[in-house]
């Protein structure tokens, strides 16, 4: 081979450098592209009512708090003499909301409307990976009659839009008393995202081979045993793959939040469209909602990112 051919010759499997920085070049105007909206929400929530609806958009402004402390609070508009007769403000949110005339009130209920949220999400989370562990376990390891047919039926629940089946499963929860309560949306969570979690760990689980569960039951497991002492912490990366999906759906579901909660179980979604403030909608309010409600599905994220890619890839390629 001659020095010419040698140099240009380049492996099949590797990349060229070229090639390399194009795909860099994607990658990072992607990331861009998706991240720029969720800064322009946290940087509004440091903005002033009037920054924030200011035409063209401030990118350099003068932060504040307001947005948080009319977020966590309710306030109510005063005359001038009665502010003046007030005793001197003592913390530093009083002070800024006696700038504007005005007084604080008491708390707003963006935090019981947050623990909701927090509750339902990782409630429902929780129960659907463990009930769709049992049942995609269940499917992997016994002969089941008709279990294609059972599988189907499980995806089958996926298929149909909320609206098809909200008006049904509300006058039924109105029977049961189970409208605006944790339970009801724990459970129609759960079984919303049962079907997903099945499908997903049944993947899993069928490329654990079955001899490490024939070894621990040879040693006295029982078959639940062998489960959770063997099977599970194989299935580890399917089963955080699956929780954060699950959790994405119940954290960021709306409609049947909108029509089954209105008070003692209303999450977040429905509840931050509705910050109003003073001569119109606060959107410095809004982004400080909405810059709240991201932060745990993030933390849940980042927290089993060394899980997700190996959990998504997990027997794409077979021996």
């Amino acid at each position: 081979m001659t020095a010419a051919a040698r140099s240009t010759a380049h492996s099949i499997v590797e990349a060229s450098p070229r090639v390399k920085a194009f795909a860099a070049a994607v990658v990072i105007f992607y990331a861009l592209v998706t991240i720029a909206p969720m800064l322009w929400i946290v940087a509004t929530a440091f903005k002033s009512q009037s920054d924030a609806i200011a035409y063209p958009p401030k990118v350099i402004f003068q932060p504040t708090l307001e947005g948080y402390v009319n977020l966590f609070t309710v306030r109510t508009r005063q005359t001038p003499d009665f502010i003046a007769s007030l005793p001197p403000a003592t913390t530093w949110y009083d002070k800024l909301v006696r700038k504007h005339d005005m007084v604080i009130a008491g708390p707003s209920k963006v935090m019981p409307r947050f623990i909701n949220s927090l509750v339902i999400g990782f409630g429902s989370t929780f129960l659907a990976v463990l009930l769709g562990a049992l049942a995609a376990y269940a499917f992997s390891r016994f002969r089941i009659p008709l279990a294609d047919d059972l599988l189907f039926f499980i995806l089958s629940t996926r298929m149909m839009p909320p609206v098809a089946v909200a008006i049904p499963i509300y006058l039924m929860y109105r029977q049961l008393n189970l409208t605006d309560t944790w339970t009801g949306m724990i459970l129609l969570y759960t079984a919303v995202n049962v079907s997903l979690a099945v499908w997903l760990l049944k993947g899993f689980i069928d490329e654990i081979p079955r001899e490490y569960e024939e070894a621990a039951l040879v040693d006295g497991y029982t078959r639940l045993q062998a489960l959770r002492k063997v099977v599970l912490p194989q299935a580890v990366t399917g089963i955080a793959a699956t929780a954060i999906f699950c959790l994405i759906f119940s954290w960021n579901e709306y409609a049947f939040a909108v029509l089954l909660t209105s008070g003692d179980a209303q999450t977040m979604p429905p509840f931050i469209p509705f910050i109003i403030g003073e001569g119109g909608q606060d959107w410095p309010a809004v982004a400080a909602a909405t810059t709240l409600f991201v932060i745990p599905i993030v933390l849940f994220t980042i927290l089993l990112r060394r899980h997700l890619l190996r959990g998504i890839t997990f027997g794409a390629v077979r021996k």
